[in-house]
């Protein structure tokens, strides 16, 4: 006899059964992480998960998961507090980028220190939501950016058009053809994202279908993430 189940049934299911995982997450990103990585991929979540829903917060900062703002939320600095269970998902690769045009129009850059004479492109000092995101006084101090965003997607508009040079994640810039490594051996920064999930969600087959959903992208995107270093 076939069996018809409803959509509250469907729902009950889902408990046990991962693929039958239904209702809606959300899910806090760093705004290039979720605009490039984890968008482009929603068409395969859609179809290994007909019954789920994703809001995918893709923003210049993040949403708060103690504070239930979001039930799980990649972050790029570990949390040491709160009801949260955490996990590693991935190191990723950052470099320095130039529009080809740019750097034709000042010359070769041979050094780190030739650095301070060109044009940089980063974040608004005191928009800066991590101290992860600090990257010019790591690579060298005292180096300050001309143009500022607190948005990665905009930094990495303006060094595509050639204003001038900015540190990107491999994942963003590594294979956009509008750019090109500058010093690549010099200056090689990586950083971590953290899965952080509030604990009275994260054993729901909701929150564990979306789990394993990134485990699967981060695992098959390393060489995207870490570039040369997979």
């Amino acid at each position: 006899e076939q069996l018809e189940h409803t959509a509250s049934e469907i729902a009950t299911l889902s408990e046990s059964e991962g693929p039958l995982a239904a209702g809606r997450v959300r899910l806090g990103v760093p705004e290039g992480l979720g605009s490039l990585l984890i968008a482009p991929a929603m068409c395969r979540f859609a179809v290994r998960y007909p019954l789920l829903g994703l809001d995918l917060i893709a923003l210049s900062g993040f949403v708060s998961v103690p504070k239930r703002e979001a039930d799980m939320s990649i972050m790029l600095t570990r949390p040491k507090a709160g009801r949260l269970k955490v996990r590693k998902l991935s190191d990723y690769a950052l470099h320095l980028y130039a529009h080809p045009d740019y750097l034709a129009r000042t010359g070769p850059i041979h050094t780190v220190a030739e650095l301070a004479d060109h044009s940089l492109i980063g974040y608004v000092d005191d928009l800066i939501y991590s101290t992860q995101l600090r990257y010019h006084e790591e690579i060298a101090p005292g180096l300050t950016p001309r143009f500022c965003s607190p948005s990665i997607v905009a930094q990495w508009q303006m060094a595509r058009t050639g204003a001038g040079i900015a540190v990107l994640p491999h994942f963003i810039a590594g294979e956009d053809p509008a750019l090109v490594p500058v010093l690549p051996q010099e200056v090689s920064l990586r950083r971590t994202f953290w899965l952080a999930v509030h604990e009275d969600v994260h054993a729901t087959s909701r929150v564990r279908a979306a789990g394993e959903f990134l485990d699967d992208l981060f695992s098959e995107a390393a060489g995207k993430l870490l570039g040369g270093n997979a």
